[in-house]
């Protein structure tokens, strides 16, 4: 009577912290649990054949935006090769709009919201009886000190090779209208001390790669200061044996004791992720989002040049509200402030999100199909919103890279936006093509835009362009996910 729990990742270096608590918390069914985790782009017959050669009685997928298709697939032949298989489903894809889904009508339960006791049980009654009769089980949600950690899940390979997903608190206070986190009522502090031991037991054996997926880790500066320490501590014990962490900030909240603990970092140990998203006040009122602009700007531009963290900054295309120029202008003005990257991130209807109730009046119309981009807005016509998806691309490419760190001054020049924008179309009208330009190809396509269209001499663009390839300046250690697509925590 195995039970499987599994989901299809965006990679394999990403390990399911969503799953790794499902089977912390298994109880009695724990020895009879098994984690069976696939990556996108796999061909279903062989999902389906690896999880039937285990003998499942029951199979709980993770569910999410970039896998919800895939899944709804590999769900469909499941059931066809093997109905006696109990399919349960679960995560933020299905927790919301839960009749409009055909994955939803092919699978036999499922639950939404929290995952980690509901699970169980729900497994329980299915091996045992009586059996469940209604299809949809809200989550319980329990106190966080009832619950089983999920870290002493990651196996020494999942150690050695993928990024280790952990959370010192869930939920979050702010109320942003394209978040999930929308939802929540406030945030949850996990017991501190247990949570250091496990990150204790997670250094001793091997572990320095930690991504915290708290949605506002330093709400609470006392705990972020605890959380902080103890990576210092490592890094003063072991200064040769390097520790690297990644956390998510409230840009206009980073008081004089905090700046002073995150100064003591060196390079190469810090990544913040910091969600602007809108510098323009009207559109952060239109979607909930409570934040001093000015405070924000003072704040990254501190840790720009007061600390050794890294600084991945998101700004999102496609608010209600914001026209092209507005976003240029809140785009400009975070290239000014220096952070080493700028997540250029398209609008997605995340469902369940309260963003939904701006689309008569401000003309949001969505992809209808994962990851739901916004495709036009009354603001930005479809034309404008696809130039805005290449640009995002490119971005990635150009700048965030970290491949061309000389010559991406002189493209953007006074005008970021506008001159970015401008290599953006001239790409597109040259390649066709947004995806799979060779570094070599893309070296000469800069080279010929600095030269033809930037207004630089010949040879001087040559020279600068070659000093980026010659470099090879590589991206940074963690690409960190967009906010809107990450939920990684969610069971």
């Amino acid at each position: 009577m195995t039970i499987l729990l599994s989901t299809l990742n965006a990679r394999y270096a990403h390990a399911s912290l969503g799953l790794r608590y499902l089977l912390a918390n298994m109880g009695e069914l724990q020895p009879i649990s098994r984690l069976c985790e696939f990556v996108i782009g796999a061909k279903t017959t062989e999902v389906v054949e690896r999880l039937l050669a285990q003998q499942p009685r029951i199979v709980g997928f993770g569910v999410y935006i970039w896998n919800v298709e895939e899944t709804t697939r590999v769900v469909a032949m499941l059931k066809r090769v093997a109905p006696e298989v109990t399919v349960v489903l679960g995560g933020p894809e299905v927790s919301h709009e839960t009749a409009q889904q055909e994955i939803v009508r092919l699978a036999d339960y499922v639950i939404t919201g929290w995952g980690d006791v509901t699970f169980p049980r729900l497994c329980q009654a299915i091996l045992h009886g009586p059996k469940p009769l209604m299809k949809i089980h809200a989550g319980e949600q329990p106190p966080l000190a009832e619950l089983q950690l999920p870290y002493a899940q990651y196996t020494d390979e999942d150690i050695r090779h993928r990024t280790l997903y952990v959370e010192a608190s869930r939920g979050c206070p702010f109320k942003c209208e394209f978040c999930l986190s929308a939802l929540d009522k406030t945030a949850w502090p996990f017991p501190l001390e247990a949570f250091l031991a496990e990150m204790e037991r997670l250094y001793q054996r091997g572990a320095r790669l930690f991504k915290f997926v708290d949605r506002t880790f330093n709400l609470n500066v006392k705990t972020s200061l605890r959380i902080m320490q103890f990576f210092l501590d490592k890094i003063a014990a072991h200064p040769d044996d390097p520790v690297y962490a990644h956390f998510e900030l409230v840009p206009d909240h980073l008081p004089e004791a905090l700046k002073a603990t995150i100064a003591q970092f060196p390079p190469g140990a810090l990544q913040f992720e910091i969600g602007i998203q809108s510098f323009n006040p009207e559109v952060q009122a239109h979607v909930s989002r409570k934040q001093d602009n000015a405070k924000a700007a003072e704040n990254i531009r501190w840790l720009v040049q007061h600390s050794h963290a890294h600084l991945h900054v998101d700004l999102i295309a496609g608010l209600p509200g914001e026209d092209i120029a507005s976003f240029a202008r809140g785009f400009d003005q975070l290239v000014g402030l220096g952070p080493h990257e700028i997540q250029f991130g398209i609008l997605k209807r995340l469902r369940g999100t309260p963003i939904i109730r701006h689309t008569e009046p401000f003309g949001l119309v969505f992809d209808p199909y994962p990851p739901y981009s916004i495709l036009a807005t009354d603001r930005i016509d479809f034309a404008s919103m696809q130039r805005l998806v290449r640009f995002a691309r490119y971005w990635d490419l150009v700048a965030n890279s970290g491949r061309f760190a000389h010559s991406l001054p002189v493209i953007l020049g006074a005008q970021p936006f506008a001159r970015f924008m401008a290599l953006s179309d001239w790409l597109y009208a040259n390649t066709d093509a947004t995806h799979r330009i060779a570094l070599d190809r893309l070296a000469r396509l800069v080279t010929r835009w600095l030269h033809e269209e930037g207004g630089l001499d010949a040879d001087a663009a040559q020279a600068l362009v070659a000093s980026d390839v010659a470099g090879q300046a590589p991206a940074p250690a963690v690409k960190a996910p967009a906010r809107q697509q990450r939920h990684l925590a969610a069971s």
